[in-house]
């Protein structure tokens, strides 16, 4: 017993000297702990990143909605494929759910802010599968000394890009980028609101449609909106965007305009046949936007009106599809079919010997939305949108050359009015519900038959071109952080 006693003092001593050592080699005073810091200088939500003068602030949403007689491409209306045929494949709801993160640095430096700032987001969809889901980057851009570098929001975009008051990311009738294309841009302000800019812009993701060998086209062609083999080359030259705008208290004035290159691949399969000259598109837009209206505060009246000739994007929408094909019911033919197809151009030939010019397609379109506040807890948007589609007779007489037993005019139109209901029961939480009519008014006329083969699950027989309409809607959970 007496020497357990004797091990145990002998080791509290030992550890007591061995404690005292080392208290003596520490310094007098320990470091300060380095806290994260508010910055004030950019808004709320910015801390200075510990040990350096850049400011970051982390944000984003979580989206909860689904989509009620929607087609593949998540909330558009159905109108095209499965969905535009109304077979039974399509689903007829499209659920999706998305988390949205961002990242947003800034840094004050002799040369003005610079600024960094990141947005990536993870979806999942119906039709995912299982287990999988989507990811995609928006934004990814530097801005320093008035240029924009990256990945972000086009200048010839309106700043509410395709969502002048509605939810959908199908209203066409304007230009629409919103998750962005790479450019490098320069901004110039004024004073007072007045800024102008420059940029040269990739259009490979939003702003190309198509340039179709009308030597291509099929009678499954032709149903699904498909005026032939879709021929674009690769880019040679970014788009050219040239912005103006005046953004004060009443509102907001912008005069945009784009020159496109319209460049096409060969005209058959290799080199050696050769290819049409490139042609140059262009398009404009002016936007406006009324603010303080007297219906009551925070109103607001959001509109564009654009005009391009072989830059199609630019009015049609960047994420809505090119070719449009709808089908309904007929009195006289098995079914009807609306078709619509819009394009930068249309030529025609399989060789340099034969082949022609590229014609380039024209089309003008206007979108606007009335947005009203009930009160702090709900709102109210009533949108819509006009686009109109025109090829000239060259182009026409190109499309229609094996068109037989009934009129062939490509032209179309598509009309869509909708509006959306919006409840916020508390900040940054918001539920809405929206609905949108879209019809699509054809060119052609008669019918197509009696055996007319349009392919996918519609069988061979008569099919009567008439115009057609559909309902979508759809219902969205949103919470901002």
């Amino acid at each position: 017993m007496k020497m357990v006693k004797s091990l145990i003092l002998g080791s509290a001593a030992a550890l007591v000297a061995i404690s005292g050592a080392q208290a003596a080699d520490l310094p007098l005073k320990a470091k300060a702990v380095e806290y994260v810091r508010v910055c004030s200088l950019y808004g709320a939500g910015f801390y200075y990143i510990p040990g350096t003068d850049t400011c970051i602030k982390l944000g984003g949403y979580l989206r909860a909605d689904v989509t009620f007689n929607g087609s593949g491409a998540y909330d558009s209306p159905s109108w095209a494929g499965a969905a535009g045929q109304r077979v039974r494949t399509r689903n007829e709801y499209i659920f999706r759910s998305r988390q949205d993160l961002n990242i947003d640095t800034r840094t004050a430096t002799e040369y003005g802010v610079v600024r960094t700032y990141f947005d990536a987001i993870f979806n999942w969809t119906t039709g995912d599968g299982v287990a999988a889901g989507s990811l995609g980057v928006y934004y990814a851009f530097i801005q320093f000394a008035g240029f924009t570098i990256g990945k972000a929001v086009s200048q010839f975009d309106a700043p509410w890009t395709g969502y002048p008051g509605n939810q959908t990311s199908f209203l066409l009738g304007g230009h629409d980028d919103v998750t962005g294309i790479n450019q490098i841009a320069y901004t110039a302000q004024f004073g007072n609101g007045v800024s102008a800019s420059l940029s040269l812009e990739d259009p490979t993701s939003y702003n190309q449609s198509a340039i179709y060998n009308t030597s291509g086209l099929t009678a499954a062609g032709f149903a699904a909106g498909v005026n032939g083999t879709n021929s674009y080359a690769g880019t040679s030259v970014p788009d050219i965007v040239g912005q103006l705008r005046v953004d004060q208290a009443w509102g907001l004035f912008q005069l945009s305009a784009a020159a496109h290159q319209v460049r096409a691949s060969y005209y058959g399969a290799l080199e050696t046949s050769g290819h049409p000259s490139d042609k140059w598109g262009y398009a404009v837009q002016a936007a406006l936007s009324i603010k303080n209206l007297p219906t009551g505060p925070g109103d607001s009246i959001n509109v564009t009106g654009g005009y391009s000739n072989g830059a199609s994007r630019y009015v049609l929408g960047g994420v809505s599809p090119s070719s449009f094909s709808m089908y309904g019911s007929s009195g006289s033919a098995f079914q009807s079919l609306a078709v619509g197809s819009s394009s930068d151009g249309v030529f025609a030939g399989t060789s340099s010997a034969t082949g022609t010019g590229i014609e380039l397609t024209s089309v003008w379109g206007v979108r606007g939305a009335f947005n009203h506040n009930w009160n702090p807890y709900w709102s109210t948007s009533l949108f819509g949108a006009y686009t109109s589609v025109d090829y000239n007779g060259r182009a026409t007489a190109l499309i229609c050359a094996t068109a037989t037993g009934f009129n062939c005019n490509p032209d179309f139109k598509i009309s869509q009015i909708g509006t959306v209901t919006r409840w916020t029961p508390v900040k940054n939480l918001t539920f809405s519900g929206e609905v949108m009519y879209t019809y699509l008014d054809q060119g052609h006329s008669g019918t197509l038959g009696p055996a007319f083969a349009p392919g996918g699950l519609k069988p061979a027989a008569s099919y009567e071109l008439k115009d057609q309409g559909t309902w979508s809607g759809s219902l969205r959970a949103q919470r901002v952080f």
